[in-house]
């Protein structure tokens, strides 16, 4: 095996320029000898590093992922701001009436008793409309060097929460005074990587910050910077964080951890900005255009969760300055609450709990629990997956129902925390396909299930009845896929075996680090087309197709929830082996599609036959199968009758991308009859009469196909008079005769049907063509219209008497003809009108019969016989062969 594959595999993450490693026990002094500390994170218990000049890479990250010190050792993932594009034809700061700022500054306008911190590309320190609110920040890139912003988004952030109000200078913020602390994290391209966001949320927390706002994203979580998210809650710090800008269902993170206020973007006009993305993590949403400082102390149009996510830490600040007793988690239940409906009714995945109101969050009252009434499980609230809610259990007798949408079979992870050391004993129920669970809770610890999609039921009750008293909690809730059924497949050698066939399978990636590996080893040439694709774009998908021993190709073209195709490629019997991952490296809750679509090369049995003397002879009803694999190929086949006959042509397999002609010949080569059936057509079918000989059948298409067979087959039946159903009849002569005199004729297909029951119309119509009657009678009968196809037949026939109606005015022209009606339309044909002397001829009819008469003279006179057992079976319906027989009988030569 080359070293191909193996480099192939290695993941994007291998080549990130630091790690952050968190380990189990104190770092080894040899790992100090071949490494550099970036950052460290004391109380994480977690260094940033990377390898010492002249150490190899590679060798030192397999090395140390792989020691049983390190609990985890993770690539410092690239970091980028959120901002959007400008928008200049708005109207100035328009956002500040939408959210009711006007109105709140009349209770307040501004927070000067703690700090808030913005994590961003820095500021302009200079700005005239931000220096009075700034404090001293923080450069993570280069601490030596103050925050000052090289690049403008933090600057544009600033201004929507801090810019000077009521100073006759420029715009005002949400904040008209503050202590905003800017901390660089972002360089000047606007990009940075995750250990900087996570040094800025430590530096943050440390340095007294009580709000911290990051219009950053990554587009997925791991255990690092989770923990540096639950470092601030733990620490009574609101983050607020921006959901992002990419048109999609994938909250970035850290917006999208539970205890992080998520915040999306709203247009002016209050309806959903179909650029900001959404999921069950949004918490609230702002108004996406502001107009607001620019760098080099001017101001400008911007648009994009980042101005959002800045709007709602300033009324949270706002909030907190009103009442600094609150917790975090209070001010982020309050934000919900007080937030104003919009899109769909109450919660919903575009717009969270609903529009920023400034003004209703300082002056409606605090509701500890927003998801009351819920006490049963009919009325069960939304809990949106992944998010931490506040709700409050207001006595022993108090239960919370809540509904959870679990988008796909995988595990649940819930958290249930009291808010105070002598809350209420609490127990929390989960109802889940069929099954019920009970948890006592236990502050911190997680509850695993392993639950199927469709809808989770929880439920929050006392523990001990009895007790009075009221206690809030905190339930955060998170979300992992399954592993999918290919697994364990993350290497080469252990690829899953897939049959060398058109198929789709369903993958997904369960953890981080998720590689599968498949295989395919075709038997046969023929044409492979592979294609990826994904539900969400949570996943960046990415493609390596390798054939063993020999060069990967890695397909990587499209963005987050872009599909993946890879070039067509023409295969041979071997092993291929193909491998999906997600770009990002990162777990996602989402699914992934793999097509496989293989054509074999097929070959046709009856090659060469290209020329009419080379053509296959034909074995009649036995398949023919072939292939049109060339521009100039043609299919020559060959057949032989020894009797008038009728053939049948099936043609199946007919291609989708062609159209197929064919051409019939004589022994001579001349054309006999053609056709063409157009590409989709699928099968075809035709008739074709013979006289006996040889013929050929030539097949040619207008352009090649070799991705399958088509089949023809011939079948043939002897034609006697035109028809393929009477060569074995009792009737054949009489009816031949008919035939060729022009009495009688079939039906379509060349068939006569002898045995079916002949009708009073058809009956008439045979009579008046064999005795030439033309001399027609008005006629006036209910059931028989003037435009009747036997009109002027019946017509004629009555004024011969040859039919007669019934009593209640009807003719029946569409009745069965009965054996006695039969002889007396012929006996009107021949002017007999009856004999009364003698017995009657056959045993079933009596004297008393009224057709008794007419079978006297015509059995005397020859005309028509009964049956072997002396019967004549009078109501019986006559056929058509038997009245032919009849007509043949007694009509005048």
């Amino acid at each position: 095996m080359s070293a191909a594959p193996q480099q192939a595999a290695e993941s994007q993450s291998a080549q990130a320029d630091s790690w952050i490693l968190k380990w189990n026990s104190e770092p080894p002094a040899e790992f100090w000898h071949t490494s550099e500390r970036i950052s460290t994170f004391k109380e994480l218990g977690v260094d940033v590093v990377r390898p010492a000049e002249g150490v190899d890479p590679r060798e030192w990250r397999v090395k140390w992922a792989g020691s049983a010190q390190v609990k985890y050792m993770l690539p410092n993932r690239e970091l980028s701001s959120l901002a959007a594009a400008n928008d200049p034809f708005f109207s100035r700061q328009t956002y500040l009436k939408q959210i009711q700022a006007e109105a709140a500054w009349d209770i307040a306008t501004g927070n000067e008793g703690f700090t808030i911190a913005m994590i961003d590309t820095g500021v302009d320190l200079q700005h005239p409309d931000l220096q009075a609110n700034l404090v001293s920040g923080y450069n993570v890139i280069d601490p030596e060097q103050p925050p000052l912003d090289d690049n403008g988004h933090g600057t544009n952030v600033a201004g929507v929460m801090a810019a000077a109000g009521n100073n006759g200078t420029g715009v005002t913020g949400l904040l008209w005074r503050a202590k905003l602390m800017p901390i660089k994290a972002l360089e000047q391209s606007g990009r940075g990587d995750e250990a900087k966001l996570a040094e800025g949320i430590r530096y943050a927390v440390n340095h007294g910050a009580k709000v911290v706002v990051m219009s950053v994203g990554l587009p997925g979580s791991d255990p690092f910077l989770q923990e540096v998210v639950e470092y601030a809650e733990a620490q009574n710090v609101l983050l607020v964080a921006a959901t992002g800008n990419d048109e999609g269902e994938m909250v970035r993170f850290p917006a999208a951890y539970p205890s992080v206020l998520a915040v999306g973007g709203i247009t002016g006009t209050g309806e959903v900005e179909e650029r900001s993305n959404y999921g069950p993590e949004v918490d609230l949403v702002a108004p996406w255009l502001v107009y607001t400082t620019a760098q080099g102390g001017g101001y400008e149009y911007r648009d994009g969760t980042s101005m959002a996510a800045p709007q709602a830490a300033a009324v949270a600040a706002l909030v907190w300055q009103q009442h600094p007793d609150w917790t975090a988690a209070q001010i982020r239940n309050h934000m919900r609450g007080s937030s104003q409906d919009v899109g769909a009714p109450g919660w919903d995945e575009h717009t969270g709990y609903g529009q920023l109101r400034a003004d209703l969050a300082l002056t409606q009252a605090y509701i500890p629990d927003l998801y009351e009434p819920n006490e049963t499980k009919a009325s069960a609230a939304v809990f949106p997956l992944n998010t931490m809610i506040t709700a409050e259990l207001s006595g022993s007798s108090d239960k919370d129902w809540y509904s959870m949408k679990i988008p796909y079979d995988g595990q649940l992870h819930l958290t249930l925390q009291a808010d105070q050391p002598d809350a209420l004993p609490m127990t929390m129920y989960v109802e889940y396909d069929g099954k019920t669970m009970t948890q006592d809770v236990t502050p911190g610890k997680q509850s695993t299930l392993t639950v199927r999609k469709g809808t989770v039921f929880v439920r929050i009750a006392a523990k001990n009845a009895g007790a009075a008293a009221s206690s809030t909690y905190r339930l955060s809730s998170s979300f992992d896929i399954y592993a999918d059924p290919y697994e364990d497949n993350d290497r080469q050698y252990k690829a899953y075996a897939l049959p060398a066939r058109t198929q789709t399978i369903t993958g997904t990636f369960h953890r981080r680090g998720d590689q599968d590996w498949f295989v395919v080893k075709p038997e046969t040439s023929g044409i492979m087309r592979v294609r990826a694709s994904t539900d969400s774009p949570k996943i960046d998908l990415a493609l390596l197709i390798q054939k063993q021993g020999e060069r990967a190709l890695t397909i990587d073209a499209g963005g987050q929830g872009q599909p993946e195709y890879a070039p067509q490629m023409e295969v041979l019997p071997g092993t291929y082996y193909i491998r999906v991952t997600n770009a990002s490296d990162l777990a996602a809750a989402a699914e992934y599609f793999l097509s496989l679509e293989f054509v074999p090369k097929l070959v046709d049995p009856n090659e060469p036959n290209n020329k009419a003397y080379q053509a296959t002879d034909i074995r009649f009803d036995y398949p023919y199968q072939g292939i049109i694999d060339t521009a100039d190929d043609a299919d020559w086949f060959r057949f032989k009758l020894t009797e008038d006959s009728l053939a049948q042509f099936r043609l199946t397999g007919l291609p989708e991308k062609a159209d197929v002609s064919y051409t019939i010949y004589n022994s001579s080569l001349e054309a006999v009859t053609s056709g063409q059936f157009p590409a989709g057509t699928g099968s075809a079918a035709w008739l074709q009469p013979f006289a006996p000989g040889s013929y050929y059948i030539k097949l040619t298409a207008n352009s090649s196909f070799s991705d399958q067979l088509y089949e023809l087959q011939v079948s043939q039946a002897p034609l006697v008079s035109g028809y393929i159903d009477i060569a074995d009849h009792w009737a054949k002569t009489e009816i031949a005769a008919a035939t060729e005199e022009g009495w009688v004729n079939g039906y379509g297909e060349y068939m006569f049907m002898p045995n079916r029951t002949i009708t009073r119309a058809e009956a008439a119509a045979m009579l008046v063509r064999a005795f030439g009657l033309s001399r027609q009678m008005e006629l006036n009968y209910t059931d028989l219209a003037a435009d009747h196809w036997a009109y002027e037949a019946i017509a004629a026939a009555t004024r011969k008497g040859i039919l007669q109606g019934y009593p209640d005015q009807t003719i029946g022209p569409d009745k069965p003809l009965t054996r006695i009606e039969m002889a007396s339309m012929f006996a009107g044909a021949l002017g007999i009108s009856g004999k009364l002397r003698g017995q009657a001829p056959f045993v079933d009819i009596p004297e008393s019969h009224w057709g008794a008469s007419i079978l006297k003279q015509m059995k005397a006179e020859g005309w028509l016989n009964g049956f072997d057992d002396g019967t004549f079976r009078p109501d019986e319906p006559a056929t058509r062969a038997e009245f032919v027989v009849l007509l043949e009988r007694i009509h005048p030569q």
